[in-house]
This record gives structure tokens, sequence and C-alpha cells, in this order.
């Protein structure tokens, strides 16, 4: 327990004892040094709960929990809220790394505007030749939070509603408690709804473009991109991704078709592109993008931009989006 500590940064991990000690070192590198830490080990069978440990052993900022049994990502977050007693939270993945001046940069923010929260954004971090190299920020990660500004809403700038991680934040934990919004359990994409709830309820939201977090994206197949053949994993990405779009259809028209037009362009072609893709994850996929309706405007847009655009070959989204609607 730190008295003096403004922000409570809430780390889960299973089973991540190679990369845990980066993340936590890059909490440890954080200019804003008025942090807690409360390190969830989420049911490990490896070192990770170990690392945890020393950790917290050496720093009274950490806190060390385990759960002899893996709950899931949203269960152990929704741990972590549950133990929360500073002004603002945040949240950093056991395998990811947090740059120096997130918290620092995203709490002034918030204390001076009053917004509920700041969002910043992110890069991807992947293993090249045995070392981790950082991508570029992704456009439609940097339009998120483009122009920088602070107490924005949805309608002044629906862009924000693509960056749905929940690591590329910090909010005031009154917002949680206020909204009682918690990440939903035994489900994976659990970001997606939650990152839309707080945005619909936020009093205010800043924007900060800059990078706060480097994403590591492994290659050992752990990732749920890299298991989304499987008809389960599917099936939890389309039901996330609709419970958010419905959050953001009773709130904001604008915020809604911004959603809508990123899904038809990145989350169905990749969906659709999956190898062998299971009957009723095919039904599943249509039925959806069947309530992903494109205005004459966007679709003339579709036309005209490939489903990939690093392979000259690719069919556009307009296409993909017919294609996958016949599916039903």
């Amino acid at each position: 327990m730190v008295s003096s500590a403004v922000v409570t940064v809430i780390v889960a991990g299973r089973d991540i004892a190679t990369l845990a000690p980066a993340a936590l070192d890059s909490l440890l590198a954080q200019t804003e040094p008025r942090f807690r830490a409360v390190l969830i080990d989420d049911g490990s069978i490896d070192e990770t709960g170990a690392i945890f440990r020393r950790y917290a052993d050496t720093d009274a900022r950490f806190h060390a929990i385990r759960h002899p049994d893996s709950l899931g990502l949203g269960a152990a977050r929704n741990h972590g809220l549950s133990l929360v007693d500073t002004e603002y939270v945040a949240f950093l993945d056991a395998d990811d790394v947090m740059r120096p001046e997130a918290l620092e940069h995203m709490v002034a923010s918030l204390e001076s505007s009053g917004s509920e929260m700041a969002v910043g954004t992110y890069v991807r971090l992947r293993e090249v030749d045995g070392a981790w190299v950082c991508g570029d920020v992704q456009p439609w990660v940097r339009a998120s939070v483009t122009p920088a500004r602070a107490g924005v809403t949805l309608t002044d700038h629906p862009a924000v509603v693509g960056n749905i991680v929940a690591w590329s934040k910090v909010s005031r934990h009154a917002l949680w408690t206020r909204t009682g919004v918690r990440f939903p359990e035994s489900v994976l994409y659990e970001d997606q709804v939650v990152a839309q709830r707080l945005y619909a309820a936020a009093q205010g939201i800043d924007l900060l473009d800059e990078v706060v977090v480097e994403w590591r994206i492994r290659n050992d197949g752990s990732s749920i991109t890299q298991r989304e053949a499987d008809p389960r994993v599917l099936a939890d990405c389309v039901e996330q991704m609709a419970a958010g779009l419905d959050v953001l259809r009773e709130t904001s028209a604008e915020a809604t078709a911004a959603r809508t037009t990123q899904i038809r362009r990145m989350d169905l072609p990749r969906l659709a592109g999956i190898f062998d893709l299971a009957p009723e994850s095919r039904a599943l996929l249509g039925t959806f993008a069947r309530t992903l309706k494109p205005t004459a405007e966007d679709r003339a847009l579709l036309t005209q931009s490939p489903a990939n655009p690093n392979n000259p070959d690719a069919p556009m989204i307009g296409e993909v989006y017919d294609r996958v609607v016949a599916w039903v």
C-alpha cells in the first residue's frame, strides 16, 4: 500500500515469466513515481508469480496477488479494480512495455483538464531475428488521438472509438465507480465493450498524440488473433464488437459510423480471410456483416480501397463485405 500514490496500474499476466521483468522494469522507469502497481498472476504454472513477488518484496509500490487457477484476463482486471484506492487507474499487460513518460503525461493532462479519460497511442513490438523491434503507429491508432486536444466528446472526435485497448489510457477511478463498468469475464476481446462504455460515459476525453505502450506480438501462437480460426475465438470477437457497437448506437451516431467503418475496413477482411473458416463461423460473420450497412458515400469509398493495402491483387473492401453478407 502506497498512500502517496495517485494512479493504480493493474498488471495481469499468465505464464509470461520471460517477458514480465521488462514490463515491471518499464514501471520502475516511469517519470511519474506516484503509482501503485497491482500485479495479478492469473494461475501461472511457470515463474510469473515468483517474479511478481520478487518485485513486491523489493518495492513497496508493487503488490502481488495470485489466482491459484486461471480466471481469465477480464476477471483478473476486475479483481485489480476492486483494490483501487487512488484517483486514477491504468492497465498494463504483463508482457507489454510502458513508455517512461506515459503515466506522467496522461495524469498531468487529466489534472489540468478535469476530464475523465486520457488516451494515447501504441506501437506493435515484434520479434525479428531474436530482437524485439517496434513498428510504427498504425493509421487508425494515430487518427484516434489526432489532433491532440483536451475535453472532447464522442461527437467532437468520433475516431477515438477505434482505440479500444485498455492499456493505452489513464482514467479517473470515479468514472468506473459512477458507471459500474467492469470487464466481461470468461470471454476474449474483453476490451471492446468496456472501451465504448467508458467513452460514452466520460465527461471529457483528452487525446495525447504520443506513444504510451509497446504492445508485444508474440510468435508462439498465444496471441488471440493467431487463434481466430477457432470458432469459439471468432464468436467472442464478433460478439464483443457487436456489443461495443450497441453501446455506441445509444450514444453517438458519429461514433457508431466511425467504428462501423473501421470494422468493415479492418476486422471484416481479416476475419473473412481466415483459411478454412468453419461453416458456423461463416454464418456468424455474415449475420454480423449485415448489421454494418454502409452509406452510399461509404460504399463508394470502399470500392476504391483494397482489403489488404500491401497486396495490389487483394479484392476491394466492398467486395469482401458483399461476399461475407452472402454467407447467410
